[in-house]
């Protein structure tokens, strides 16, 4: 669902988030002439998986995206320079909006992984490699890596997959300057973050970034930061390689919809069903569980 915002114009829907642009009117007038060039970017509670977007909503989940993001760019500040121009937004989607530079985006995934799992476990598995970087042998589901690693992705269509590529693909489509910021930004945001997660019994297993260009050309972090929609987190107490691991996200959405009591059939064309109630609160408890634990407050909803 998009909103009637005074002064705006939806222009944009994803999976999750909608955007808005200014409108050609006296109030969008009056925004431009204050903030500049920006965007609105409403999270919305829609939530995806296995590349589609579920009829499904999770109260709140945008509101913890957004809230989550703005908390994770001050943490970030002082590295990386972000689109975020104001959160004064219409009252229509206060809590769950921001406006933000518009940026030239990069058309690339900035993954960056400290522990094995998911498409790199799967990569791993038939080449002992990830995007080109050789790793141990030995390594299982949920093994902590010997450093971090820059696993670029190209940006997929909706409803289709992102592809890992290795670094050498991205320089070539950038130049190997831009490349060598975007890894280099991407693996000391993850330091960062995943120092601060630590600290608070949560191990960040991976996260995807996305960088743009604002118009003095400045390379500045958007889109969204370090929350359960882009990264995997982990409690670090019940961390065990081996197998899949407990995690803040929509796991239990993932674990319904592949389990006998959703009859959906992911290799077919059917969209999937409905989520059952307990499956949207225990969702909901978990990404505010996320929020609560890396920024140590409480979120009202």
């Amino acid at each position: 669902m998009t909103h009637t915002l005074p002064g705006w114009t939806h222009t944009y829907s994803g999976k999750v988030r909608d955007l808005y642009e200014p409108a050609d009117d006296e109030v969008g007038a009056a925004i431009r002439a204050e903030l500049g060039d920006v965007v609105l970017v409403v999270a919305s509670d829609r939530i995806s998986a296995y590349d589609h977007v579920l009829s499904t909503p999770i109260p709140g989940k945008g509101t913890v995206l957004t809230q989550l993001s703005l908390w994770w760019f001050e943490q970030l500040a002082d590295l990386v320079p972000n689109h975020v121009v104001s959160t004064a937004v219409p009252d229509a989607v206060a809590g769950r909006a921001m406006i933000c530079k518009r940026l030239t985006m990069f058309p690339v995934e900035c993954v960056v992984r400290g522990y094995l799992t998911g498409s790199g476990l799967a990569e791993y598995r038939v080449n002992g490699q990830v995007t080109g970087i050789p790793l141990p042998d030995g390594l299982v589901d949920g093994s902590r890596l010997p450093a971090p690693i820059f696993t670029p992705a190209t940006k997929a269509e909706l409803g289709e997959h992102d592809e890992n590529v290795p670094f050498s693909t991205v320089a070539d489509r950038l130049g190997e300057d831009i490349a060598t910021t975007l890894r280099d930004l991407t693996l000391a945001v993850y330091a960062r973050a995943e120092g601060i997660a630590r600290e608070r019994g949560v191990l960040l297993a991976d996260t995807k970034l996305e960088f743009g260009t604002a118009e003095d050309g400045t390379v500045t972090l958007g889109d969204e930061v370090l929350t359960p929609d882009s990264s995997r987190f982990w409690p670090a107490d019940g961390w065990e390689p081996g197998h899949a691991q407990p995690s803040f996200d929509k796991q239990f959405v993932r674990d319904w919809l592949t389990s006998p009591a959703s009859g959906w059939d992911r290799a077919s064309d059917t969209p999937p069903p409905a989520l059952p109630a307990e499956v949207v609160e225990r969702t909901r408890d978990r990404y505010l569980e996320a929020y609560e634990r890396l920024t140590g407050s409480r979120l009202a909803l």
